[in-house]
């Protein structure tokens, strides 16, 4: 099997701001027509990433070619080729969201008449063609982030960067736009995604990376990470809260592993190699006066294996991510 082409190559790549060292000698990879996504708290350097590899950002040190093209060197012709949307959507407000496309288009180069041939060719295709005449500001924050992400699509680009494209959207709005992103990952684009949500990861990413203080600390499929932190848990939701110290002492005394509680205080879960532990320790529960109300047993989610990996949550206060 012939060697895949990769869309973008990284490495090494330094960035630092003042004393702050946001990118420490960052490697990475990404074949074309693949969706690429990189998961990391704020502060771990998702947004610097995306900036220098579509050329808003010149980096300190380190190589980036993207389709061949050197991101420094060859800044203009990498340019012809990408497309960015950003965490905020950079629409104007005033204008209708057709307007809006129109503007871009003519920005673009577009002449007049295939610039309002375009526009409503976006319209159609991201389902806003009933809302075209509106004020943007008038549309809900799903419809302008598919306006953001259309703009981005004028000229078709062969990378799209959705730089935590789904930040403060209501899971209505999240679902509309993961439903774009496999639509432009059917059409060829391959889209480096960052984000801060795991399920957003699972969902989308054919290979993922996960970064922590400017490195990759992890890389692979969403199966493959999972598989790294070990073969299974349990997954288990008490009938009574005030059970569940009592439940934890039993897990990690016949499981002997760590237990992991969760914000609902009935839910908590451990590692385990096997069925039979399990059971033994569902056994033991049971014995100690302990009622389950629900139990389950599955591969570690992504969120344990960030867990594992940094010893934080994926979401845990850090740095603005805005600002590095």
């Amino acid at each position: 099997m012939g060697k895949k082409e990769l869309a973008v190559e990284v490495q090494a790549l330094k960035k630092s701001f003042g004393t702050k060292e946001v990118l420490k000698g960052l490697d990475l990879s990404i074949e074309r027509g693949t969706v690429y996504g990189v998961l990391g708290p704020n502060g771990a350097g998702k947004t610097t990433l995306v900036n220098i590899l579509s050329t808003l950002l010149r980096p300190d040190g380190g190589s980036l070619r993207i389709f061949g093209l050197d991101v420094v060197r060859e800044s203009d012709a990498v340019r012809r080729k990408i497309g960015l949307t950003g965490q905020f959507a950079a629409v104007d407000e005033e204008l209708s969201g057709r307007d809006n496309l129109v503007l871009f288009s003519r920005l673009a180069g577009y002449s007049h008449r295939a610039a309002a041939a375009r526009a409503e060719q976006l319209l159609a295709a991201f389902n806003l063609l009933e809302a075209a005449d509106r004020p943007a500001e008038k549309y809900s924050g799903g419809m302008r982030r598919r306006l953001d992400i259309a703009a981005a699509m004028l000229v078709a680009p062969e990378l799209l960067f959705l730089d935590e494209p789904t930040t403060g959207l209501d899971p209505r709005s999240r679902n509309d736009v993961w439903d774009i992103v496999r639509f432009l990952a059917e059409q060829g684009t391959t889209v480096l995604l960052t984000t801060q949500y795991l399920e957003e990861a699972d969902q989308l990413a054919d290979r993922l990376a996960v970064i922590d203080r400017g490195v990759v600390i992890a890389e692979g499929t969403p199966s493959e990470l999972k598989a790294s932190v070990g073969s299974g848990k349990i997954m288990i939701r008490l009938a009574h809260p005030h059970q569940r110290s009592e439940a934890e002492h039993v897990l990690r005394r016949v499981l002997h592993t760590d237990v992991r509680l969760y914000a609902d205080p009935t839910a908590l879960s451990a590692q385990t190699t096997d069925a039979r532990q399990a059971a033994a320790a569902l056994t033991e529960l049971a014995a100690a006066g302990i009622e389950t109300a629900q139990f389950s047993l599955g591969q570690p989610s992504l969120d344990e294996v960030f867990l594992a990996l940094t010893g934080k949550a994926v979401q845990e206060e850090g740095l603005e991510e805005g600002m590095v």
